[in-house]
C-alpha cells in the first residue's frame, strides 16, 4: 500500500503551499470525470487529509515526534505499518460502498441574510439561523443515486428541467466534498471551477457535502435554463 506522500507523489519534506498543489494536480487526475476511478478519487483525497491530520512517514504524529524519546523497536515499527496498511485497505472497500451526507442550503435565503457563498463559515451561520427544513438540512445520498433522485426521495421539491443534463436549472454550487457528473452539455470549465454542478445527473463520490441549491437565480446562469413548466407540472402532478 502506498504512503500518503508516495499517493499525491510528494516529497516528504513538502511545504503546505507543495502539498496543495500537489493535492489539486492529483484530484484532476484521479477524477472519475477525467478518466480516473472512484476508488482513485477517494485514495487521493484521503492521502490528502492524513498529511493535513499530521502523518508523518514513520507513522507518528508530529506531536508523537517530540515526546518520543526513546527509540522505538523495528518490529514495533512494522507491526504498526502492517496494521496501517490493513486499515487503509479496509477503508478503501469501504468508501466505494459508502452512503454521502449531504448538508445544503437554498440559494434564495443567501440575500434575506446578506450571506455570499464564498464566506468559510456560510453554513456555520446557516446551522444556527432556525431555517425551515425546504432551506436547511441534511439528507442521505445512497451509493449510485444523484442529488437530485435523493433530495426527491426525502420529499424535497428541488428545481429540474430536462434531467439530462442539458440546462442549468437543476444546477448547484458545491462547496465542499465532490460528486461524479458523467454529462454535462451546457456547463463551461469557468462554471466548473466556481463549483457548479448539475444535481440531475450528479452522482456523490466523498462521505459529505455541503451544497447550495437553486442556484439557477444566479445571473452566470440566465442563458442556460429550460422553461420551467416541466418541473412545476411534475411536482403538481
Amino acid at each position: 500500500m502506498e504512503s500518503p506522500f508516495e499517493v499525491l507523489r510528494l516529497d516528504a519534506d513538502a511545504d503546505e503551499e507543495e502539498l496543495e498543489q500537489a493535492y489539486r494536480a492529483r484530484v484532476k487526475e484521479a477524477h472519475p470525470d477525467q478518466g480516473g476511478s472512484v476508488e482513485e478519487f477517494q485514495t487521493v483525497r484521503r492521502a490528502y487529509e492524513k498529511i493535513k491530520a499530521g502523518y508523518s512517514p514513520n507513522g507518528t504524529s508530529p506531536a508523537q515526534e517530540d515526546t518520543d524519546d526513546e527509540p522505538r523497536a523495528e518490529p514495533q515499527d512494522e507491526t504498526r505499518r502492517q496494521r496501517d496498511r490493513q486499515q487503509d485497505e479496509s477503508d478503501a472497500k469501504q468508501d466505494v460502498r459508502t452512503s454521502s451526507e449531504v448538508t445544503y442550503l437554498n440559494y434564495d435565503v443567501l440575500s434575506d441574510f446578506g450571506w455570499r457563498t464564498d464566506d468559510e463559515d456560510l453554513f456555520r451561520k446557516a446551522a444556527k439561523a432556525d431555517l425551515d427544513e425546504v432551506d436547511f438540512g441534511r439528507f442521505v445520498v445512497e451509493p449510485g443515486q444523484s442529488l437530485l433522485e435523493a433530495a426527491e426521495e426525502r420529499g424535497f421539491e428541488w428545481p429540474f428541467a430536462c434531467r439530462g443534463g442539458a440546462c442549468a436549472n437543476c444546477a448547484i454550487m458545491l462547496l465542499d466534498g465532490e460528486l461524479s457528473m458523467p454529462a454535462s452539455h451546457v456547463l463551461s470549465s469557468e462554471l466548473m471551477e466556481q463549483g457548479i454542478r448539475l444535481s440531475c445527473n450528479g452522482v456523490p463520490i466523498t462521505e459529505e457535502l455541503n451544497v447550495v441549491y437553486n442556484v439557477k437565480h444566479m445571473p452566470e446562469l440566465e442563458d442556460l435554463l429550460l422553461p420551467p413548466d416541466p418541473f412545476e407540472h411534475a411536482y403538481s402532478d
